[in-house]
């Protein structure tokens, strides 16, 4: 697999919406890529979670990582990622 770069954006946001560098990797290397907007891919994974979300603090059993990226010659360039949790439990 090419070297990854992440954008200042990228590392922003997966900080912000909970999602682990390792996630991001992991759907880069097991996703499926789809054309996304301006050129660019995407691509995205479902992780077990089983903690309280970082944006509602509800609890959540899973979570999907989608990950937006640029294919470059030498590098994979991370643009943005998204996070989406499901399944939540009372608590």
């Amino acid at each position: 697999m090419k070297r990854i770069r992440f954008s200042a954006h990228a590392r922003k946001r997966a900080l912000l919406r909970g999602a682990s560098e390792d996630e991001i990797r992991q759907a880069l290397a097991t996703g499926t890529r789809e054309p996304a907007r301006r050129g660019k891919w995407q691509t995205r994974r479902r992780f077990a979670f089983a903690a309280r979300s970082p944006i509602d603090g509800k609890w959540y059993n899973e979570k999907t990582v989608e990950v937006v990226f640029a294919d470059e010659p030498s590098e994979i360039v991370v643009v943005t990622v998204k996070v989406y949790y499901a399944g939540p439990e009372e608590r």
